[in-house]
């Protein structure tokens, strides 16, 4: 049996509180095996808290809730993996990095980038280190056929859950739609 995929999970894909919860909910139910470092979950708390006005001490919880339901996700040498790389941008080396130590550590497992940015890495670098980068409207697009149960029941986990404090409870199709989700969208609506 093919291990679970790894993927590295953006900052930018953190700070959608819907996108990391239903990401976080399927690797709870096994469908992939998250990854991240330090410094990809200090920059989701440092602008969570500056755009989002969430209080830091809570931010902090829920990134201890990850460390504790995902205790191999953390990259601790992540610095040494950034040498060599050129053409994705330097401020996402650091992400790149995270999946070149995944890489490493686990050697039968694919391991990918989920971001929102693909601008920001360079395909071709990528591709020479055994890597891709995608969106994770086109992950879970591509889970769909053989994880569907799993996703519907993320999904309505999420839905069934209060919203954040402050925030309107919004139909799903919306929320999806505001995360630019389309194809799991419609996946869900056929």
């Amino acid at each position: 049996m093919t291990p679970p995929a790894i993927l590295v999970l953006d900052a930018c894909v953190m700070m959608s509180g819907l996108q990391r919860r239903l990401m976080l909910a399927l690797g709870a139910h096994g469908v992939f095996q998250p990854a991240w470092s330090e410094r990809i979950g200090d920059e989701w708390r440092r602008n969570a808290r500056r755009i989002w006005d969430i209080p830091a001490a809570s931010l902090q919880a829920d990134w201890d809730a990850m460390q504790s339901a995902f205790p191999g996700a953390m990259a601790h040498g992540a610095d040494q993996y950034e040498q060599g790389l050129r053409y994705s941008d330097p401020k996402d080396w650091h992400v790149v990095a995270v999946a070149r130590e995944m890489r490493e550590r686990h050697p039968g497992s694919p391991v990918e980038i989920l971001t929102l940015n693909l601008k920001d890495f360079n395909r071709s670098e990528l591709r020479r280190l055994g890597l891709s980068a995608l969106t994770p409207d086109r992950k879970l697009a591509a889970w769909w056929p053989a994880h569907e149960t799993q996703i519907r029941r993320a999904i309505a986990e999420l839905d069934a859950a209060d919203p954040p404090p402050g925030r309107p409870r919004l139909p799903m199709r919306e929320r999806l739609g505001r995360e630019r989700l389309l194809q799991l969208n419609r996946l869900l609506s056929a």
